[in-house]
């Protein structure tokens, strides 16, 4: 059982002239500032210092591990740099929301890990590389799964922009034999995917318990307090479905917010699987 509970939105960090501030802002100030490091150590010519940041699985499997996190600080001037950056600023704050502080940076900190991770366990069959920023992507896919019907570019729905990306970017790489892009596209948005439908409870870690262990009996009161909170659960959220509903009548679907659209779909969810386990 997981503890995703759509109700515990995390506040912001702090408000900028009225404007909130989340840890996915954070995230891009760091890359802003790395971007600009990385501009000035150019325009110097310390290309030696430059060259210790980059992942190179051969590198690191030779001893240089900090190339597992420091491949993230080498962000030269770029256009897609602006549109990433963007992603995770807007995609990354959404996410944050839902999930709160905590579990937003964990997640993120895993998308940042698992590609150099991924990409050295294969490295002594192929030597591979990776530099840049990270997650972008990923946090659109986190996006799209925890709001599938949200309309974006040109009124399209994000499941079928994240469908059509994912399947682009991968003929990309294999095109172009290029092993990080795809490693690196499959460990991020599988992840992200995996990680927003356990945190829905739609998926379950698997059970690794022996079956020849005898199960323990459970006294009768622990079932009956089990059974109280179950209908307490579903009453909150039957009551909670019932002031979205009331909302969506009164001012159509479209007045829900980002986060009240999550509830809804967590709520729906919820109630879908306590019907089939009936």
């Amino acid at each position: 059982m997981n503890s995703y509970d759509p109700t515990d939105h995390q506040e912001p960090i702090t408000w900028v002239r009225g404007y909130p501030i989340y840890a996915a802002h954070g995230i891009v100030l760091a890359y802003a500032i790395s971007m600009v490091a990385t501009a000035v150590l150019k325009f110097s010519g310390a290309v030696g210092i430059l060259n210790l940041l980059p992942f190179v699985s051969d590198r690191v499997l030779h001893g240089e591990v900090w190339r597992l996190l420091s491949y993230g600080l080498l962000n030269p001037p770029d256009l897609w740099f602006a549109v990433d950056m963007v992603m995770i600023a807007w995609f990354g704050r959404e996410v944050e929301k839902v999930f709160g502080r905590g579990k937003f940076l964990t997640f993120y900190a895993c998308l940042y890990v698992l590609p150099p991770l991924a990409l050295t366990a294969i490295g002594p069959w192929q030597t591979t590389a990776l530099a840049g920023r990270a997650g972008a992507f990923a946090l659109f896919i986190a996006f799209a799964t925890l709001y599938p019907g949200v309309q974006i570019l040109f009124t399209l729905l994000a499941k079928w922009v994240a469908l059509v990306l994912v399947a682009i970017y991968t003929l990309m790489a294999l095109s172009d034999r290029n092993l990080s892009a795809f490693v690196s596209l499959a460990t991020t948005a599988g992840f992200a995917f995996a990680f927003v439908r356990y945190q829905q409870g739609r998926w379950e870690l698997p059970s690794f318990r022996s079956s020849s262990s005898k199960p323990e009996e459970e006294p009768v009161v622990q079932i009956s307090s089990r059974s109280s909170g179950r209908m307490t659960r579903n009453d909150s959220t039957m009551a909670e479905i019932d002031a979205l509903l009331d909302k969506i009548a009164k001012s159509g679907f479209q007045s829900l917010t980002l986060q009240e659209r999550a509830r809804l779909d967590a709520a729906r969810s919820e109630m879908v699987k306590r019907g089939k386990s009936r």
